[in-house]
């Protein structure tokens, strides 16, 4: 019985990776209709980007009032 050697199996998981990979990456939840796959998709798009933008905004300190005076100094 001849032994595989490491390079002969490194290159079948490769390849087998590669082969599998789009089909388990496949998008597409099972039973969904292209529009409910675009509106999913468009719903976590803007979940995303509220966010980013929540994080921005408390990045630099938009998320509090100002602590500036209201009164003109002389």
């Amino acid at each position: 019985m001849k032994c595989a050697s490491l390079s002969q199996v490194l290159l079948a998981v490769i390849l087998g990776v590669l082969l599998l990979l789009p089909v388990a990456c496949n998008t597409a939840q099972l039973g969904e209709t292209e529009a409910e796959g675009s509106r999913r998709h468009r719903r976590v798009f803007r979940v995303n980007q509220s966010e980013f933008m929540a994080d921005i905004d408390r990045t630099m300190l938009w998320d509090e009032p100002s602590r500036l005076t209201d009164k003109r100094i002389p």
